[in-house]
């Protein structure tokens, strides 16, 4: 059973809301993301304490599953009214469990870091969050909403923040993924495809009836490389640098004395600004097709996969110029500006034509065998947060 999670506090009492315990309380429950680990915990428990926590310090809180087992949460303090509204966005699962040093579940505080699964990525930002958002309205609501949407699956398909998405929407929001308190307004997007060769099944004896499919699918593998370092030598973004490409999975093949009548290669495309998965669906059957023209017997069926937008933030937004203030105030020097290579939910949020950033925690170990989040970052975040939120929702 969960320990009831502690009453409102006052105004006054601001100081005793701690991010460190209560990230404590969020590492020690298993939210592993059923749909990268079988079996996995899911998103309920932490949900559970997560909406306890919020409606005991004043918030409403909504609960949304359209997919049983996956909840997401959106938590709100209504504002007075005249004021902008601001969602902190936060992801709730983990990947794995796995090959994680010692006892992934058991926060362990040594030399200044909480060492745990998911205490990087990404429960020191809910913890900072859930706090600062508790601090900014503890004496009273401010002129606009403040919202703290606690969300499912990011770690697999953002199904949780699509469905957020439906029916919640804010003037501007804060992703609290962690980025070493630097403030990221870009990120990659991706493309993932999946393309079969066809080949024709023979018994291996008959050369002649058969024609090697995985055989085919090595030269697509050399074209496919050849794609790599045109992208590196192309355009590129001045934070992300080039798009990507590489071979995720290949499968092919039934038993050694048989010609393979198929390979099939999973392939993802890491995009910057100015790419889509239509130019890049292009630019692979631009590949493709000029292989079908020169190599004997080649075909070919490429299928569109998930695809991801990159995004990009306008650094003069109010939400980047007033986040970048408070942070230069309790850091003591601007904030560097950054970019990171892989994709978060900013993503979903800048389509949904919400202005948003990324600014998190420091710390390593985001899917590694051991994982941590530096102490000393997290009241910091925490501090810039509760100041951001009582500006902007001013």
């Amino acid at each position: 059973m969960l320990p009831e999670p502690p009453a409102t506090p006052a105004a006054s009492d601001l100081p005793d809301l701690d991010p460190v315990p209560l990230l404590a309380r969020l590492t020690a429950l298993d939210s592993v993301n059923p749909d990268l680990v079988p079996g996995g915990a899911g998103e309920s428990a932490i949900a559970d304490f997560c909406g306890a926590w919020l409606a005991a310090h004043g918030f409403e809180v909504h609960r949304v599953e359209e997919r049983p087992g996956r909840p997401s949460l959106v938590a709100i303090v209504r504002g007075t009214g005249g004021g902008r509204s601001l969602m902190l966005n936060g992801h709730l699962d983990t990947v794995g469990l796995a090959g994680y040093e010692g006892d992934p579940l058991d926060p362990q505080i040594r030399d200044g870091r909480m060492f745990g699964r998911g205490t990087f990525d990404m429960k020191g930002g809910i913890a900072a969050m859930m706090v600062a958002a508790a601090r900014a309205t503890a004496g009273g609501p401010l002129r606009g909403d403040v919202i703290v949407a606690c969300v499912a699956d990011e770690e697999h398909a953002s199904s949780g923040t699509e469905e957020v998405l439906k029916s919640f929407t804010a003037d501007a929001a804060i992703v609290t993924e962690p980025s070493h308190l630097e403030l990221t307004l870009a990120h990659k997007g991706f493309a993932w495809f999946d393309m079969e060769i066809e080949g024709r099944a023979a018994h291996g004896s008959r050369p002649e009836l058969g024609i090697d499919a995985i055989v085919q699918a090595g030269h697509f593998l050399v074209a496919l490389e050849g794609l790599g370092r045109r992208l590196a030598q192309g355009t590129a973004h001045p934070l992300l640098g080039s798009g990507t490409v590489h071979a995720s999975v290949i499968r092919g093949g039934q038993e050694p004395s048989t010609y393979p009548a198929y390979c099939r290669i999973t392939l993802e495309r890491r995009t910057i600004p100015g790419e889509s998965a239509d130019s890049v669906e292009r630019e692979l059957t631009a590949v493709l097709d000029h292989l079908a023209a020169t190599v004997a017997d080649f075909q070919y069926r490429l299928t569109r996969g998930l695809y991801r937008e990159p995004f990009e933030a306008d650094p003069k937004s109010p939400i980047a110029r007033t986040l970048a203030h408070h942070a230069e105030k309790v850091l003591g020097h601007p904030p560097v500006v950054r970019a990171e290579p892989f994709w978060t939910d900013c993503a979903l949020l800048d389509r949904a034509g919400i202005p948003c950033l990324l600014f998190g925690v420091d710390g390593a170990g985001a899917h590694a065998a051991t994982e941590y989040v530096d102490l000393t970052s997290l009241d910091r975040l925490t501090s810039i947060l509760t100041d951001t939120i009582m500006d902007f929702c001013s």
